[in-house]
Order: C-alpha cells, then structure tokens, then sequence
C-alpha cells in the first residue's frame, strides 16, 4: 500500500507519542487529539510517514542488493 519510510526507532517513538495523545485526548475530550492520535497510529502501522513522503525523508535501513560487489565486477572485466 504505501512504501515503508520508517524505522523501528521511529515507530517506537511515534508508539510512545500516540498513546500518550490519545490519554490526553480522551482526559479533554478533544475530538483534534483523538484524530492526530489515530492517524498517528496508522503512520505507526504502515510504517509510513506523510511529511516523509512529501519531503522525500527516509529512516528506513538501506536494503543490500544481491548483485555483485565492485570488487567483483573488476575482476569480470579482465
């Protein structure tokens, strides 16, 4: 669905920050708290982060491709 930009750090931050929004939403019964919680929630969830996406940010760990390594594309050549 959407393309992962979040690392486990993150998540866990935004994990700890959506419970304690969601405390404070449900203490002021504030409609505002409960929908920036909920949607915090989801961001937690997909992995995904809209202002990410939009800045083009990523805190996801590089992948290792499975080609081979300059080392070993020097030595194809001779």
């Amino acid at each position: 669905m959407f393309k992962r930009n979040i690392d486990t750090k993150g998540r866990l931050i935004r994990l700890l920050f959506a419970i304690l929004l969601l405390g404070y939403a449900v203490w002021q019964k504030s409609w505002i708290a409960l929908a920036f919680s909920l949607f915090t929630f989801v961001e937690v969830a997909f992995s995904w982060c809209v202002l990410y996406q939009i800045f083009g940010w990523n805190s996801c760990p590089i992948s290792v491709s499975k080609s081979k390594t300059p080392s070993e594309n020097d030595a194809n050549k001779r």
